[in-house]
Parts: C-alpha cells; structure tokens; sequence
C-alpha cells in the first residue's frame, strides 16, 4: 500500500464516520423514530384495548421520546465537561 492509497482510505472512512454522526443528530431521524414509535402505539393500543382516544393517548411515548432526545443532548455536554 502506498501513502497516498492509504490517505484516500482515511478521508473515505472520516466521510462515513462524519455522515453517521450528522444522521444520528438529525431531525429526519428523530422525526422518523417519533413516527414509528407513535404508529406502534396506535397499533398495541388497538390490540390491547378500546382505549378512549386511542390516538391522543399514543402520543404520550412519542412525546417522551422527543423530549428526552432534547435533553440528552444538554446532560451528554454536561457529561462531556466533567468527563475530560
């Protein structure tokens, strides 16, 4: 292997590593998670019960969901700072 094949490995494997980083921090992402979460619930709901208001009640864990992925976000750089 020569220097400048094993750069051009380098640069394509931080490329992949940037794009999985900015995935996991993105709103598609998070918007996608908050749909299947509520579209599951929606469904067990059905299947448990005649639950009144069965789609206002499914977005109680999506709700959940969103606003621990706010706050995460702030205890993770909380984390960081007394981490290093």
């Amino acid at each position: 292997m020569t220097v400048q094949s094993d750069l051009k490995q380098i640069k394509a494997r931080n490329k992949r590593v940037e794009l999985d980083k900015a995935w996991e921090t993105s709103f598609t992402r998070r918007l996608a998670i908050a749909l299947l979460t509520y579209v599951i619930v929606v469904i067990y709901s059905f299947l448990i019960a005649n639950a009144a208001n069965i789609f206002l009640s499914s977005l109680v864990p999506v709700i959940g969901f969103l606003l621990s992925t706010l706050s995460l976000r702030q205890l993770r750089r909380l984390w960081e700072k007394h981490y290093h």
